[in-house]
C-alpha cells in the first residue's frame, strides 16, 4: 500500500519537476535596443538602453524628443511606463553603469560601483571611502556623454537635437545639478529627483555662481520624508531662484515618501511636466 501511494506521489508530482527544470526566454522591454560604447575619456565599456516610440518605424521623416537618463537599469521600466501613458513619442537612451569597472584587487566591481565614481562632484574626506569609491569624476563622465553619447545617438537615431531632457535621481540628482551647472546647454530640460547633494553643495552653489547663461527648464522635487536631504535641496532652490537676469524656469514639487517612495511618482510627475513642454 506504502509502494503505491509513493508512486502516485511521485507521478503527481512529476510535472511540477519538468517545470523547474524547464528554461524560459527572458522577458525583454519591448522596442529596446542594446547599443554598446566606450567611454573615450577613460576607456570604459558602457551601454545604452534604448526605447524607441511604438511609431519610429512608419514616419522615416518625423524627428523625436530624447529622454536620456542615469542608473539605466534602474529607471528604464519606470520612464517607460510613463512615457507610454503621458509621453508617448519620445525616444528614451539610458546610459548604463561601467561594464568592466575594476575593484581595487584587480577583480571586477559590483554592477553599480561606477555610480559613485561618475555621478558626484567632489572627493570624499574619509580616505578609505575615497579609495574604494572613487568619488568626484563627474566632470569626465559628462565629458563622455557630450562627446561620445549625444553624438552616438543623434548619429542612429532621428533626434531633435533642440528636445534633449535629462532624468536623474538621488545620485544621478546631483550628476544632473553639476551639469545644469557645469554646462547647461549639455540638455533643455532637467527632472532632478531628490538630488543626493550633501558635502557638494558649497561646490555646486560656487559653480552656479559663475554660470552667467542659465536658459534651461527645470523640474526639482524630493519626498516629504526626506527631511536632511530637503534642507540641501531647498539651498539649492533659493539660489536658482535668486537668479533673475537668468533664462531659468522653475518647477519644485514635494512628493510623499521617504527616499525610496518617492521615485515611482517622481518619474511620473516629472515626464508629465515635460511633455507639456516637448508638444
Amino acid at each position: 500500500m506504502m509502494k503505491k501511494f509513493v508512486q502516485v506521489l511521485i507521478y503527481m508530482m512529476l510535472p511540477m519537476w519538468q517545470l523547474q527544470a524547464m528554461e524560459f526566454d527572458a522577458y525583454t522591454t519591448p522596442q529596446t535596443q542594446v547599443v554598446p560604447i566606450v567611454s573615450s575619456v577613460n576607456g570604459g565599456q558602457y551601454e545604452l538602453l534604448v526605447k524607441l516610440p511604438e511609431g519610429y518605424g512608419k514616419d522615416l521623416k518625423r524627428r523625436y524628443p530624447v529622454v536620456y537618463f542615469t542608473d539605466a537599469v534602474w529607471q528604464l521600466d519606470l520612464l517607460s511606463a510613463a512615457t507610454t501613458f503621458l509621453m508617448d513619442d519620445a525616444i528614451l537612451v539610458g546610459i548604463s553603469w561601467q561594464k568592466d569597472m575594476p575593484r581595487g584587487d584587480g577583480k571586477v566591481a559590483v554592477p553599480h560601483a561606477s555610480r559613485f565614481r561618475d555621478y558626484t562632484v567632489t572627493p570624499s574626506t574619509d580616505k578609505a571611502r575615497q579609495a574604494k569609491y572613487h568619488f568626484g569624476q563627474a566632470e569626465k563622465h559628462l565629458a563622455f556623454i557630450r562627446n561620445d553619447v549625444i553624438k552616438r545617438v543623434d548619429t542612429l537615431y532621428r533626434t531633435k537635437s533642440d528636445q534633449r531632457a535629462y532624468f536623474g535621481y538621488s545620485l544621478g540628482g546631483q550628476f544632473g545639478v553639476y551639469v545644469l551647472a557645469a554646462q547647461p546647454d549639455t540638455f533643455n530640460h532637467y527632472i532632478l529627483g531628490s538630488p543626493a547633494l550633501g558635502g557638494s553643495m558649497d561646490y555646486l552653489s560656487n559653480l552656479l555662481s559663475q554660470q552667467k547663461q542659465l536658459k534651461a527648464n527645470v523640474f526639482i522635487s524630493y519626498g516629504d520624508q526626506e527631511a536632511r536631504l530637503k534642507t540641501h535641496v531647498d539651498v539649492l532652490l533659493s539660489k536658482l531662484n535668486a537668479r533673475k537676469h537668468s533664462q531659468l524656469s522653475l518647477t519644485h514639487e514635494v512628493m510623499e515618501g521617504d527616499h525610496s517612495q518617492a521615485v515611482p511618482m517622481t518619474a511620473a510627475r516629472g515626464v508629465s511636466w515635460l511633455s507639456k513642454l516637448t508638444q
